[in-house]
């Protein structure tokens, strides 16, 4: 076994700031902070104007670096491929907005190409995804209900409808573009940190059980209202079970077969993505089967099967989405806010590590909300990156975001001269691609067991955040994951474990001798680590814990039955310049002559939790206790200081770390055996 030997002398905190230096001061005052930030961001220079330019549109950084021999051929492929996966994708879940198709192919085109403008994801495909399709699905139909008596409604009131479900689709997509900018401008890109991953793992799959049970109806050609509110998969189960009878059959067998072709298609493609140039292209095959055999058996006249309808060519005049409605659906944004980020952040950052480079997270914020804000000008929903399209991006070749052009480019001729050719495509089929695009959130049920060894708070977070989602509601049960994924984590701070440490013999290493047998406790010396901050939401805990380990109770309980005469006294004397000796008098009874408290598992400490140490100190000098901090970070020293610890514990009193301490107090207490003026390891 290799060995250390190490010689020095001894580090208390002032000793080694005199050697190595002190932090730097703080800023005194709040005007003074806020003007030297101001003057910093004031500096500006033509390669700081430069720098701003290509950080905040990366295609100007990226661009100028392309290799066309070496990337253009894998993103044109990538980029063909994945907007004809847009095609059908788009269309399906624009019915899942409760929108026309062919604003699923408006929410295609837009996004991805200003994604590629100002994203920083090279291998991030952006548009229309079932969650988020799902929540905006549920305010539009909350604002703009189907009319009950629907039995003969003209087209004029056909028209009418889908106006105002895209207007209220639209603003809110504009009103997450403007949140999502205005979170750029604060610079709140970390928020997303807050969304866990078993939080974002269990919504996804239990949204993924709300998008399977919605389109139920679609599959088994039911004409049923979609419920809003809570308990919507249990109203709909229901809603299904009563009209189970008026089942169109013709409906059904169209949705049996497009399962029965899709579901081993996406099984091929996934095992043998290695072995395949591009993946076997199902949607957009059943779509052009499916629109074939419905034209020329005339399903929707005979059979009264639901089609797409009339796709116009071209694309929308720009125009403002209904502001007015904005107040209406504020709340129900905020969380689809989060969301559409923390699934677009997570998906960028996956690619970004297994490719070995950095996204800016912040300016992810800017790229995904400029791509709502300007697709909402043009009649779009809600976008954000897509599970399914990314992973084929990636996988067909995808260099950088210049496929996002190709992906495009396919849309737009879709829009321009095929799109009218899918009047007669089953709704069913759509349907059927919306169940089929869920495998992969099925699929992390998978993870669960490997989430039990690991973590048990982690599984429970996971099970509280998809009951939830699925008892409750998608927005309403995210909200209940990050409270209770949070809370936990408060909970483990508030409960931290306060460790006894003993010495491995003839070493500075010290563990908790509960879980290490041959670590052994110093004699008259208790030394303690507390694995988590101080502060007003677990002091009580800690003292609580800190007291029973070195008997502060029962030493409290003796001293209030003594005289103020009888109190044990104390002689101050000074090594090396006031170091405090204390000398008890024969008798005491007490063994324990000090402790040291590792804060090297300190992070920070607040005001409440500074005035307990305090209080703690004073309680240790009044039993006769010696009290030693060793380890503290720089920001716990600047608040302890701050509220007055020093008056009770002077600076000789702190040190760099543990063994410092103990061989200090080896140095000049006499019931400590071994004597070494120096650090031996």
């Amino acid at each position: 076994m290799s060995s250390l030997a190490l010689y020095r002398g001894i580090y208390t905190e002032e000793c080694f700031q005199q050697v190595y230096g002190s932090p730097p001061e703080p800023e005194s005052s709040l005007a003074g902070m806020l003007k030297g930030r101001l003057s910093h961001g004031c500096r500006w220079s033509r390669a700081a104007v430069w720098h701003f330019l290509q950080c905040r549109l990366p295609i100007a950084s990226w661009l100028p670096r392309y290799q066309p021999k070496k990337w253009l051929l894998g993103d044109v492929a990538a980029g063909l491929t994945v907007g004809i996966v847009h095609i059908p994708q788009g269309m399906s879940f624009a019915l899942l907005t409760s929108v026309a198709p062919v604003y699923g192919l408006y929410t295609s085109f837009f996004p991805a190409l200003l994604y590629m403008l100002f994203g920083t994801g090279r291998h991030v495909s952006t548009g229309t995804f079932a969650v988020v399709s799902l929540m905006t699905g549920s305010v539009v139909e909350r604002l703009v209900p189907v009319p009950q008596q629907s039995n003969g409604t003209g087209p004029d009131e056909v028209a009418l409808l889908e106006g105002q479900r895209i207007g209220v689709a639209a603003a809110m997509a504009f009103l997450v573009g403007l949140l999502m900018i205005l979170m750029f401008t604060l610079h709140l890109g970390f928020l997303s940190t807050y969304l866990s991953e078993p939080v974002i793992k269990a919504f996804t799959s239990g949204a993924a059980l709300h998008v399977v049970v919605s389109q139920l109806q679609s599959l088994l050609g039911l004409p049923l209202p979609r419920p809003s509110g809570y308990f919507t998969i249990f109203k709909t189960l229901a809603s299904v079970v009563e009209t189970l009878p008026l089942t169109n059959i013709a409906e059904l067998l169209i949705s049996g077969f497009c399962l029965f072709v899709l579901v081993p298609i996406k099984e091929i493609n996934n095992r043998y993505r290695s072995r395949m140039w591009v993946p076997i292209p199902g949607e957009i095959i059943m779509v052009l089967l499916a629109t074939g055999i419905c034209f020329a058996s005339s399903l929707n006249t005979h059979y009264n099967v639901q089609i797409v309808g009339h796709l116009p060519a071209g694309f929308p005049q720009p125009q403002l989405p209904g502001l007015h409605l904005l107040p209406q659906m504020l709340g129900d944004t905020v969380a689809l806010t989060f969301v559409a980020y923390a699934v677009s952040v997570s998906l960028a950052m996956i690619y970004a590590e297994k490719h070995h480079y950095v996204i800016d997270p912040n300016q992810e914020l800017l790229a995904h909300g400029l791509s709502n804000l300007v697709s909402s000008l043009f009649t779009c929903f809600p976008s954000s990156a897509t599970l399914a399209t990314t992973n084929i991006l990636e996988s067909a070749g995808g260099h950088t975001q210049l496929s996002g052009l190709f992906t495009s480019a396919v849309v737009f001729v879709v829009l321009m001269w095929i799109g009218p050719l899918f009047y007669y495509l089953p709704k069913a089929v759509l349907a059927c691609i919306n169940v089929t695009s869920l495998r992969q959130m099925f699929l992390q049920f998978q993870d669960l067991p490997e989430l039990w060894r690991i973590s048990h708070i982690d599984f429970a977070v996971w099970v509280v955040t998809w009951l939830s989602v699925v008892v409750l509601s998608v927005d309403l049960g995210l909200a209940v994951g990050i409270v209770f994924s949070m809370m936990t984590v408060v909970c483990r701070t508030q409960r931290a474990e306060c460790s006894v440490l003993g010495r491995a013999a003839d070493t500075e290493i010290y563990k908790p001798v509960k879980y290490n047998s041959k670590c052994f406790e110093i004699s008259g010396v208790k030394i303690l680590r507390y694995q988590a901050p101080i502060y007003y939401g677990n002091r009580s805990f800690f003292h609580d814990a800190l007291s029973r380990l070195v008997g502060l109770d029962q030493d409290r309980e003796r001293y209030q039955d003594q005289s103020l005469d009888s109190s044990i006294k104390m002689e101050i004397s000074t090594v090396e310049s006031s170091i405090s000796i204390l000398d008890k008098k024969p008798g005491s009874g007490t063994a324990l002559q000090a402790v040291i408290l590792d804060c090297s598992g300190v992070a920070f400490v607040d005001s409440a939790g500074a005035r307990l140490l305090i209080q703690v100190c004073a309680e240790c000098q009044q039993s006769g206790v010696r009290m030693y901090l060793a380890a503290c970070n720089a920001n716990v020293l600047q608040t302890l200081s701050f509220c007055g610890l020093m008056h009770l514990l002077p600076p000789q009193q702190l040190f760099v770390t543990v063994h410092d301490a103990v061989s200090y107090l080896q140095q000049t207490t006499e019931t400590v055996e071994q004597k070494d003026p120096t650090i031996w390891v």
